[in-house]
């Protein structure tokens, strides 16, 4: 990639940190989207699933497709990077890299636009929601592989803390599938005076919170991996009452779906003893979520040349992380490789979903050589 174009993309980048959308909420996100796409002269289709974009770039006679994946929506979080393109919308911010995942398609369009050197269909899907929205789910029942027929489908994510620009690509689990789980504990509210006489949900809550970590330790094989963690608890409005009501809201994450058939029965038994225990109700709500992502085999050799033929480094020893992505639900219905690609140090808070994250632009030719050199790999 030559250095006019790098800084091109890089301007493109910071506007998009600058201008972060929530999920389902990506209108003006797409709309920068489809304007640059006009500027490369590359045809698309809007409103995909919501607020996605597919833009399709055909070379040649070859029949062969190909489906690119970015996000671009951002988060409910209150950025405190201090970079000056920080962002304009109170609390939302780019903190997870879906404004560097946007720029680095685009990137990668302009690439593909500019070589001679491929045949075929290249399929470049801009998917909203990917942040717990069902962005991937939508597009699919929107038709996006009937559509804009693609024979694999390939994606990245930044990753702080392994070095800018190197492309990790594992032999399967990439990244863990999970549900939400919403506990609603339920007793009779009265004086805080007066314990005897009233059921109280936040003490149930406080069992069944250490209780569900028994599930890790006790019903699941050591060798395999799963994360339950209850990240809101909410109960109460004064000091001296104990309240009618307690919830509790977090995931569970896995790295094998046989694993999920244990743990969602296994839940609802500690929440069934804990009730019988204390005295109260406790309602559960579990929708499944999304699948493991685990990379094919044949695409994850396609996507490990396509690094090296990028000229890119190389990793093939990283463990999968217990992080969630919705690139899952386009795995089920077609082949494809999910990398991660090296965002540099995480150091100073640096990390996903962090308040000071920033998306690296110096890897953004990185990011979009890759995504080309996975494309033109998979159509040979």
């Amino acid at each position: 990639m030559d250095q006019t174009l790098h800084d091109r993309l890089t301007g493109w980048r910071r506007h998009l940190h600058a201008n972060p959308e929530l999920t389902l909420h990506e209108r003006q996100t797409a709309a920068f989207v489809r304007d640059r796409l006009t500027e490369l002269g590359i045809p698309f289709v809007a409103g995909v699933g919501g607020n996605g974009v597919v833009a399709t770039i055909n070379r040649g006679q070859s029949n062969r497709s190909v489906g690119l994946r970015a996000d671009m929506d951002a988060l409910p979080i209150v950025e405190t990077s201090g970079v000056p393109y920080a962002s304009t919308n109170p609390g939302v911010m780019h903190a997870c890299g879906h404004d560097g995942h946007t720029t680095s398609l685009l990137g990668a369009a302009a690439l593909l636009a500019a070589d001679p050197a491929w045949s075929g269909t290249v399929q470049l899907v801009f998917q909203p929601a990917e942040e717990g929205g069902g962005g991937a789910r939508s597009m699919i029942a929107d038709g996006l592989f009937e559509r804009f027929p693609m024979e694999r489908i390939f994606g990245y994510h930044n990753w702080p803390g392994l070095d800018a620009g190197t492309v990790a690509v594992h032999d399967r689990a990439v990244m863990a599938g999970g549900n939400r789980v919403t506990f609603t504990i339920t007793g009779s509210g009265g004086h805080a005076a007066l314990p005897h006489l009233t059921p109280d949900p936040t003490v149930a809550a406080a069992h069944l919170l250490l209780a569900l970590q028994s599930i890790a330790s006790r019903s699941i094989d050591p060798l395999d991996s799963v994360v339950i963690t209850i990240g809101v608890m909410q109960a109460g409005s004064a000091a001296n009452q104990i309240p009618r009501d307690a919830v509790m809201r977090g995931t569970m994450r896995f790295l094998r779906e046989e694993v999920r058939d244990v743990v969602e029965p296994a839940i609802r038994r500690i929440a069934e003893g804990v009730a019988r225990s204390f005295d109260v109700d406790i309602g559960v709500d579990m929708p499944r979520g999304n699948s493991v992502t685990a990379n094919t085999p044949v695409e994850r050799d396609l996507a490990a040349e396509a690094v090296v033929s990028a000229g890119l480094t190389l990793r093939r020893d990283m463990a999968p992380a217990m992080t969630g992505e919705d690139f899952a639900w386009y795995l089920q219905r077609r082949p494809g490789a999910f990398v991660w690609i090296g965002n540099g140090s995480a150091d100073g808070g640096r990390e996903l979903h962090n308040a000071n994250y920033d998306f690296n632009d110096a890897i953004l030719p990185a990011a979009s050589g890759y995504l080309a050199s996975v494309a033109k790999q998979a159509l040979r």
